[in-house]
């Protein structure tokens, strides 16, 4: 970290001896304007992506709650997305999946729909990768499911006699209980999704395609460091990205004492 430091404040392309540069890879950054489109690609992708999957991870989470005859069996398979969404097979996968001639248009091609490329169209390439995010919720399903296994029955039993339904009890107990839990997943899950990479790699061709709707700003770096050589820039785009998340998790944390509910 403190050599990539130092790299931020040089010119350095990997082949010669890094030169000083001051500040000049900052001001480059500040009038990049496709540095600032990976960053409101990420953003969206980000703000989208992770309440998506935390609701889905959550309402799937309550579902198996319910002690289900062969429990560790839908875990293990809710679980498995989690284990594979960041592989390039998945990815590979994704693009057979939107592609013109993939599984979704055959779908669609049943009720006489003939879809777009979905990959390969700038209103709706992000949109896949988001979606295959969302797909991944098996790791905080399975956070969730043990916070629930958490909850006393003994509060659910005196709302029912009380005459509290499934709705109320649900917003009245068990999302209260679960908020310290909700806010792990939520500051893990925006940390994963501003560092996802391998996704927005394959699905684009690693070009960040089309029109750059799927230029993450990892990638954008990647291609700064290892395409153009730009070591030093690139350098100080991961600083960049080091601070932007940095913000949002301490934003969370200072958000969190208006929602999360601890025991004490």
């Amino acid at each position: 970290m403190i050599a990539s430091l130092f790299l931020a404040f040089t010119d350095y392309n990997l082949l010669q001896p890094p030169q000083f540069s001051g500040f000049d890879n900052i001001a480059e950054m500040a009038g990049d304007a496709r540095l600032w489109n990976s960053l409101r690609v990420t953003l969206t992708y980000v703000i989208v992506s992770v309440p998506l999957q935390l609701a889905l991870a959550l309402a799937v989470a309550v579902l198996l709650d319910r002690g289900m005859r062969g429990l560790a069996f839908y875990r293990s398979i809710f679980y498995l997305p989690s284990l594979l969404g960041g592989s390039v097979a998945i990815a590979i996968l994704w693009r057979q999946v939107f592609g013109k001639d993939g599984i979704v248009n055959e779908f669609l091609a049943w009720f006489g729909i003939e879809g777009p490329g979905w990959i390969s169209h700038p209103d709706y390439a992000l949109a896949t990768i988001i979606i295959l995010h969302v797909w991944t919720f098996g790791s905080p399903m399975v956070i969730f499911l043990a916070g629930l296994r958490q909850i006393p029955d003994m509060y659910y039993e005196a709302a029912q006699v009380d005459g509290a339904g499934r709705v109320r009890r649900f917003f009245s107990i068990t999302m209260p209980l679960l908020t310290p839990i909700i806010f792990f997943n939520l500051v893990l899950q925006i940390i994963f999704a501003f560092q996802s990479f391998t996704q927005a790699y394959i699905v684009s061709g690693g070009t960040g395609g089309p029109s750059d709707s799927t230029m993450f700003f990892t990638l954008y770096l990647y291609k700064e460091a290892f395409t153009e050589l730009n070591m030093g820039y690139a350098s100080a785009m991961a600083w960049f990205l080091l601070i932007v998340i940095a913000g949002f998790t301490a934003f969370n944390f200072w958000l969190s004492k208006f929602w999360v509910f601890y025991d004490d």
